[in-house]
């Protein structure tokens, strides 16, 4: 019998998560944690802009800050790592990013329930009280593996 997992831990999980895929892509970096909530860090890229002829990066780049901050809220808030799938995830925009500018993506998870984690959080560029977007999100939570449990 293998040994229980120890408690999700952000800082520690993100030198994985953020040197493969879609968030290595991307430079994620992970900036702080508390016990609901993340906040990871989109550095400022040429090759993010949403527009050739303005510094500014990408809302696409963006709402991938958010969609990764809010799986790891969630997996801080439960204190495992287990299988999230995003339901529903609005974004909404208030200003475009200062120009040349990491954008920090802040999200708490607020509330979880047996199938379900609910999520909430802004994107700013170094001010939290002048977001360049908010968002809130739903995602599916997976108890258990259903590959694993059809063969029991």
């Amino acid at each position: 019998m293998s040994a229980p997992l120890p408690p999700f831990d952000p800082a520690e999980s993100a030198k994985f998560l953020f040197r493969h895929g879609h968030s290595g892509w991307l430079g994620l970096r992970y900036s702080a944690h508390g016990e609901d909530w993340v906040e990871l860090e989109l550095p400022w890229r040429e090759d993010l802009l949403g527009e050739e002829d303005r510094h500014v990066l990408a809302s696409g780049p963006i709402i991938s800050l958010l969609d990764m901050a809010s799986g790891m809220s969630i997996w801080t808030a439960s204190k495992i790592f287990t299988p999230v799938a995003t339901l529903d995830l609005r974004v909404d925009y208030q200003r475009p990013a200062r120009e040349r500018s990491a954008v920090k993506g802040r999200v708490e998870c607020y509330r979880r329930t047996r199938s379900a984690a609910f999520v909430r959080g802004i994107a700013h560029d170094g001010d939290p009280d002048d977001p360049v977007a908010s968002m809130a999100g739903v995602f599916m939570t997976i108890a258990r593996d259903p590959r694993i449990a059809a063969h029991n």
